[in-house]
């Protein structure tokens, strides 16, 4: 049962995750007064959502004895071109996340947040979108 599981909420994170990197980039093309950073910031959270179930699921899959173990998937070059999209997904989330945690806070301080990054970070969550259907089509050929 805790295969099954596994294998299931790493399959939804899947939707959860193209859900919320295509929403933030859609909302972040769209006006971005306070109705739009909200779009962006719950965008965002599906995204992170989706994140934090891919990384535990995968290590537990991978890692934690449910699957075919470690040694087949290190030893794997599609599980290895899959990381390397997981590890470019999130070296590219690093500054948007940054931007978007100081986003909550100025809304927090009841200050309008720095939006001129924002056609840039769209751009980046389309990159992303990409290595997410690349990471897809690597985990099929494993």
């Amino acid at each position: 049962m805790e295969r099954w599981s596994l294998a299931a909420l790493h399959l939804l994170a899947l939707g959860i995750g193209v859900a919320g990197i295509w929403s933030r980039r859609t909302a972040l093309r769209g006006t971005l007064d306070a109705a739009g950073i909200t779009r962006v910031l719950a965008a965002d959270n599906l995204w992170a959502i989706a994140a934090i179930l891919w990384l535990a699921t995968g290590l537990l899959r991978a890692f934690g004895g449910y699957e075919k173990g470690a040694t087949y998937y290190l030893g794997n070059a599609l599980f290895i071109a899959k990381m390397a999209a997981f590890i470019l997904i999130w070296i590219l989330e690093v500054w948007p996340m940054v931007t978007f945690i100081r986003w909550r806070v100025a809304i927090g301080r009841h200050e309008t947040p720095d939006t001129c990054h924002a056609a840039t970070f769209a751009t980046i969550s389309l990159a992303q979108t990409v290595l997410v259907v690349a990471m897809v089509i690597a985990a099929t050929g494993m």
